[in-house]
């Protein structure tokens, strides 16, 4: 798996910026359990990587900071048999989260006015409530 990781249509992670580390998987899987290194740790250094641009980088940190050992983002994923498929998951998990940390932020919420209508429609209702509520009263005067 020595390809680039893609993050986002314009954004790839080289290669030789990521490094993995193999060791044995917990859980059941049989005989090959305790012989083969399955589990894989993949590790970035968002924090001094050169090929994210400065103001990416720093939201990546920013967003991510909670996540970060000096720097580093280190995904684990033991959840297949297989060394291999591993490894593609720990890949996709670190665009997956690579990519949601260096997304822009959302746009600011425009405040707007209920229109008039609607705001008819609230009082309207409001009315007809306060009416059925009136009319459940005992000893109502309106009763006479």
């Amino acid at each position: 798996m020595a390809d680039d990781l893609p993050v986002t249509r314009r954004l790839a992670i080289p290669a030789a910026e990521l490094s993995e580390r193999f060791s044995r998987s917990s859980g059941p899987g049989g005989q090959g359990v305790n012989t083969t290194d399955s589990r894989v740790e993949l590790s970035f250094d968002l924090a001094r990587t050169p090929s994210l641009p400065d103001e990416l980088r720093r939201r990546a940190v920013e967003r991510l900071g909670h996540r970060l050992v000096d720097g580093v983002v280190t995904i684990a994923a033991s959840e297949h048999r297989s060394q291999l498929a591993n490894r593609q998951a720990a890949r996709e998990r670190l665009a997956a989260l690579l990519a949601e940390a260096v997304a822009p932020p959302p746009r600011k919420r425009r405040a707007t006015k209920p229109t008039r209508a609607s705001q008819h429609r609230r009082l309207a209702g409001k009315k007809r409530r306060s009416e059925v509520k009136r009319g459940r009263r005992r000893g109502d005067p309106g009763d006479d």
